[in-house]
């Protein structure tokens, strides 16, 4: 019984070890093939129902819809009693509220609804339900190695990621299962002045469950958490 306790040693020693020793290149592409195996995203066209919860507030339920071929996007959204719609095709933008896209612009203010916004959503949901694959990006700066780290108790392979100046600012780091090498968890911080990171700004997200979407496997569902007090912030559930 002894010999077992010490060949189990000698054989999660050697797998630590070896995950140490990974590439931060090497790993994006193992969570690469975990996730889009048939190389789908670059032609993703689908649809994602996805409903957010929060502390006191009711649940706001959207669907989106990605045509990357097409440079299509749509978001519709609807909590309580309003709708909204943005539709982004190529650079063209159109916005509708509750059905009617013949909106003034007090009606645009007062909703605070743009094309911007139509923009931010745009970017938003392709580049969070797009991972690990939208790190492949331009302005993209991945860290040469790979670390194995241990957050809430758990271990993980870590990679650090951050961003060309004019891509954004912020640092980013991705946690990944060391033995299938699936996207577990990813967290980020905002930088001062000088590019130092902040560590009482950003948030970090909890992925659970998998749903498989156009032949990828996308994270089913996201909680947020404010990294400096691990304050709950909401859950967003792939339906």
């Amino acid at each position: 019984m002894k010999s077992f306790y010490i060949l189990a040693f000698i054989l999660t020693s050697t797998s630590i070890t070896i995950a140490q020793q990974i590439s931060g290149p090497q790993l994006l592409d193992k969570t690469i093939q975990y996730h889009d195996p048939q190389g789908h995203w670059s032609t993703f066209n689908d649809t994602l129902n996805i409903t957010m919860t929060m502390p006191e507030s009711n649940a706001r339920n959207s669907q989106i819809v990605i045509n990357l071929p097409k440079e299509y996007f749509s978001v519709t959204a609807k909590k309580d009693t309003v709708t909204t719609q943005y539709t982004i095709i190529k650079d063209s933008c159109t916005i509708s509220l509750n059905g009617n896209k013949k909106l003034t612009t007090k009606q645009l203010k007062s909703n605070n609804l743009s094309c911007d916004r139509a923009t931010l959503y745009k970017n938003y949901y392709t580049y969070l339900y797009g991972l690990p694959m939208k790190l492949k990006d331009k302005g993209t700066i991945i860290s040469p190695e790979a670390k194995t780290v241990n957050f809430k108790g758990k271990t993980y392979l870590q990679l650090q990621v951050n961003y060309n100046a004019e891509v954004g600012k912020d640092v980013w780091y991705f946690y990944f299962n060391p033995k299938t090498y699936a996207m577990e968890m990813y967290q980020f911080y905002k930088t001062d002045s000088i590019g130092q990171v902040d560590t009482n700004t950003g948030e970090y997200i909890i992925l659970n469950d998998i749903k498989t979407v156009n032949g990828i496997k996308i994270p089913k569902i996201r909680t947020w958490y404010y990294n400096k007090d691990d304050k709950y912030l909401a859950t967003d559930n792939l339906n």
